[in-house]
């Protein structure tokens, strides 16, 4: 029998990662695809061990594998950076999304779930992406950071220009840097009025807060620091939750006994959302770079290496998860790594969970069944998120 062999790029592949993610985890532990000089780690142990040792797999490269760079990378991007400039740019942000923050939007996020499914609860069917999960995610962490309602869907439209691949592009395009001017075009206009006319929205408190620097002062964030923040939130939140609620789609219809008891028992849906997440990780590799040369069963990492976190395979491990190919609302889950883990945990984790349990809630509560037209299902084409862009259901 042929090697495995693991491109992220490949559309065939990226199709149904998961024979291929298994014959990783069995068969080649520590993965080296020669072709795009990559290293990939597959088994869930693995996975939260390269997690939560940041000294030895860095994310100052850059964490995604196209645009990671030879040399620690500067760039004010919270995710590209190691502590300790990581642990401050972290603690300045993280009580933009405190407990009581997060909290309060509940009635919020529910009352945009029944304006957009309201109206189709008389219909045969509609496309659940293209006419909810992608419009929800955009329209809250947009209004989180105050973007006018009439431009959140010009938003989500560059964030998903902007994250798309085609067969064999392996670097940003031309394409993309227009993209990418038009989109930090757009929020440094915003971050100059909210200088001069400060709200109550996100991007007025980050504009209000200061950094600690290492030597006991404090500062205020520049404006290239503020627009990193801004489309990091920005673009992380929008692909996510959207990504994750095509799963929930996709995965309750493949398992109408699962998706009963969810509508039978709402109580389960918080337990059903981290089920969902497991069994598809939306964002489903993170890259590192080798500091050090580290051993893992019996291969060595060397130093300089890029490596793949394969997040998602590791939520199919069956040496973690018993029967990992089966969705099981039931299923206790102690932990999982599908929004990361240790220091690079996702900064806005509770505010997807929030989303994806509300969400999910008021979808089972007017549709409590539905078949999948896979014949016209789309997925996108990215090496940072996996998923659906389209996803047409019936009744």
């Amino acid at each position: 029998m042929d090697s495995p062999y693991y491109d992220p790029y490949d559309y065939e592949i990226d199709a149904n990662p998961h024979p291929t993610w298994k014959r990783l985890r069995d068969e080649a532990r520590v993965y080296h695809n020669e072709k795009l000089d990559f290293y990939a780690l597959s088994r869930f142990q693995d996975v939260m061990a390269a997690s939560l040792d940041g000294e030895s797999f860095s994310s100052a490269y850059g964490t995604v594998l196209e645009l990671m760079s030879e040399e620690p990378d500067q760039s004010p991007m919270m995710i590209w950076r190691d502590p300790p400039e990581h642990t401050r740019l972290r603690k300045l942000v993280s009580h933009v999304f405190s407990p009581r923050r997060i909290g309060e939007l509940e009635p919020r996020i529910r009352a945009l779930c029944a304006a957009y499914l309201d109206p189709l609860r008389d219909s045969e069917g509609f496309d659940y992406i293209e006419e909810f999960g992608a419009k929800l995610p955009v329209m809250v962490i947009s209004s989180l950071l105050g973007v006018p309602e009439e431009d959140h869907e010009q938003i989500r439209k560059w964030t998903d220009e902007l994250l798309h691949r085609d067969p064999g592009e392996l670097k940003s395009s031309r394409r993309h840097a227009d993209i990418s001017q038009q989109l930090w075009g757009y929020f440094a206009r915003y971050v100059a009025d909210r200088r001069k006319a400060p709200t109550d929205d996100m991007m007025s408190v980050l504009i209000g807060s200061e950094i600690e620097m290492p030597d006991g002062s404090s500062r205020r964030l520049d404006d290239t620091e503020l627009l990193s923040f801004i489309g990091l939130l920005s673009g992380a939140g929008n692909e996510t939750v959207a990504r994750f609620l095509g799963w929930s789609a996709t995965g309750l219809a493949q398992f109408p006994e699962e998706r009963r008891k969810l509508v039978e028992d709402p109580g389960t849906i918080p337990d059903g959302v981290e089920e969902i997440l497991r069994y598809e990780a939306p964002s489903p590799v993170q890259a590192r770079r080798m500091t050090r040369d580290t051993e893992i069963g019996g291969e060595v990492l060397p130093k300089g290496a890029r490596v793949l976190l394969l997040t998602a395979s590791a939520g199919r491990d069956d040496r973690e998860y018993p029967d990992p190919d089966r969705l099981d609302v039931g299923r206790k889950i102690d932990r999982h790594v599908s929004l990361g883990y240790g220091l690079h945990f996702c900064l806005g984790a509770s505010l997807a969970r929030l989303e994806a349990r509300v969400a999910l809630e008021e979808t089972l509560f007017r549709f409590p069944e539905w078949e999948v037209d896979w014949d016209g299902t789309e997925m996108v084409h990215t090496s940072t998120v996996r998923g659906y862009a389209k996803v047409p259901i019936r009744f």
